[in-house]
């Protein structure tokens, strides 16, 4: 009896850190993607030519539509990306 009960109680808090965890990469993957928007539309109305690199869509994945900003900034500056 003592061991299913200490199984539910597991069972929930494995529940609970998977709610949490998929909140997380929920917004994640919201901020990548308008990250993508905002770089697709740099690269087609001002012809930047910003590569779709890891370091790119970390930072927009990170910082969301500021992070995009800042990649775009930093790539019309000559510094980064």
């Amino acid at each position: 009896m003592a061991l299913e009960i200490l199984f539910v109680i597991l069972a929930i808090l494995g529940v609970i850190i998977a709610y949490y965890f998929l909140k997380t990469v929920s917004h994640l993957i919201i901020n990548t993607v308008l990250g993508l928007i905002i770089f697709f539309i740099a690269n087609t109305v001002f012809h930047l030519n910003i590569v779709y690199s890891i370091p790119a869509l970390l930072v927009s994945a990170l910082g969301g539509i500021p992070g995009a900003i800042i990649v775009i900034l930093l790539h019309m500056s000559g510094i980064a990306f």
